[in-house]
């Protein structure tokens, strides 16, 4: 049709039974009075398979020919897909089990929340995405947070919009009327804008993030922090570059790749203020916390196979957490901590938790030198995956892999080799469930063996781990 100069007449979508027509419809690129392309049908199958709504493998356009007017009609004939998740999970972190429980709603509409006849069973159909998340220990531990995004602010440009608030409440186990009742109450808030561009290429987007997180501590002793008793505030600012070009299956990618660099910062007080920060308590230093984070992330699919089954996939990332004033030293908060599955119940810094297979939890993580805790303020990590799926069925996407993986986390940048990293290979299978997302096992055999190894025996070696959701 391109080479008939064919223009585009009727664009028609049908089999959209929950979400409403024009969340499809705004992510095509192929307009009524376009001239026929090819390129830009594959492109619009790509978006309606990475909004998570429809089934990506049954995505096949009909061309309709009018040789009369030299026009042609498209019709975008689509498969609902469940998208929504249901969590039910336990973890072990900061010497107890945790449980979590939560529901992500992919395919939210904020907008009848109040009508009680879309409850079906909740309102649905406008992309807008809810998640309600609790985790506790019962009375030693409780974590609420609940988040709201909008991909499309306005509804006429693809602009997101998200807020999130949280509340966490750590105790020693007694009740509030006990006279030797010690808390540890977090409360935090974040609202974040985002905006897909045009250059270099419409691949790419931008957002950017403010946070606030308050720490209130009475008499707190029972977990050792910063300091027992009074309060400590962060506030950042975040910015994020993406280019994604992975699809068409958001679960079994096989090909494009992905692009991130961010930046995370507090403003830097202590310089400032010009305050003398040597020989202050930790209650003074960290009034007001500090520092900058920087993260980059490559990843790149590519099919090796003519029938794009077998596919390769390779990734990248490296970490760095500075910070402004030496006699403050590297921030406790927002750490890197490597090795093992990457999940873990609780987390009282908000460290970042990175899997690395075939070595045991926090194994690759260094030791703060002072504190003797796991800091990590630099890390590096590579991955080399070949996959083949069993089944892409929407009702259960299953994919078998093998892996090369190797990464480490250090104390400081000076020390950063990415040629001394701690190695592993193994196999592992993913499946993805509509009501539970993706779930994973692997087997890894770490080469290397750690850098404390009275502190983590049979750190390495062979290791099963078990994931929930895409990790890095």
């Amino acid at each position: 049709y391109e080479g008939y100069q064919a223009y585009l007449n009727n664009i028609i979508i049908s089999g959209n039974t929950r979400t409403n027509e024009h969340i499809a419809r705004r992510e095509l690129y192929t307009l009524p009075g376009d001239l026929f392309s090819k390129n830009k049908i594959l492109r619009s199958i790509r978006q309606l398979g990475v909004i998570g709504h429809f089934d990506p493998e049954k995505i096949n356009p009909n061309v309709v020919p009018d040789p009369t007017n030299g026009t042609v009609d498209l019709l975008y004939k689509l498969e609902e897909r469940a998208n929504d998740q249901f969590e039910i999970s336990g973890g072990w972190g900061a010497g107890m089990l945790v449980g979590s429980i939560g529901v992500h709603f992919n395919n939210f509409a904020m907008r009848n929340f109040f009508n009680l006849k879309d409850w079906r069973p909740y309102p649905s159909g406008d992309g807008q995405s809810l998640s309600v998340r609790a985790q506790s220990n019962g009375r030693l531990y409780q974590s609420y947070n609940i988040s709201f995004m909008e991909p499309w602010l306005g509804g006429k440009n693809p602009n997101s919009f998200s807020i999130s608030l949280y509340r966490s409440l750590m105790t020693n186990g007694r009740k509030k009327s006990d006279s030797n009742f010690q808390s540890m109450l977090t409360n935090g808030a974040s609202i974040g804008l985002g905006k897909r561009l045009e250059w270099p290429d419409d691949f790419f987007s931008i957002s950017g993030e403010i946070n606030y997180q308050r720490y209130k501590l009475n008499d707190f002793t029972y977990y050792h922090f910063l300091f027992s008793d009074g309060t400590s505030n962060m506030l950042t600012f975040s910015t994020k570059l993406i280019r994604y070009s992975t699809g068409p299956n958001l679960i079994y990618p096989t090909n494009g790749s992905t692009f991130t660099i961010s930046l995370q910062a507090t403003p830097p007080y202590s310089l400032i203020s010009g305050k003398n920060m040597v020989g202050l308590t930790d209650r003074e230093k960290y009034k007001w916390i500090e520092f900058h984070k920087w993260i980059f992330k490559a990843d790149y699919f590519h099919p090796i196979t003519s029938n794009d089954k077998l596919v390769i996939n390779a990734r990248f990332a490296f970490g760095y957490l500075g910070h402004y004033n030496k006699d403050i030293g590297p921030s406790p908060f927002e750490n890197f901590y490597l090795g093992g599955s990457g999940m873990t119940g609780y987390s009282l810094y908000g460290r970042e938790i990175i899997a690395l297979r075939g070595y045991t939890d926090g194994s690759v993580t260094p030791t703060d030198p002072e504190s003797g805790s796991p800091t990590g303020n630099v890390y590096s990590k590579i991955t080399l995956e070949l996959r083949y799926p069993v089944s892409l069925n929407q009702q259960a996407t299953i994919y078998g892999l093998a892996f090369l993986e190797a990464g480490k986390a250090w104390y400081q940048i000076k020390q950063y080799n990415p040629f001394r990293m701690n190695r592993a290979a193994g196999i592992g299978v993913r499946a993805n469930l509509p009501m539970f997302g993706l779930l994973g096992v692997d087997w890894g055999y770490g080469f290397d063996q750690v850098d404390d190894p009275i502190a983590f025996p049979d750190a390495n070696k062979g290791q099963f781990s078990f994931t929930i959701g895409q990790q890095f």
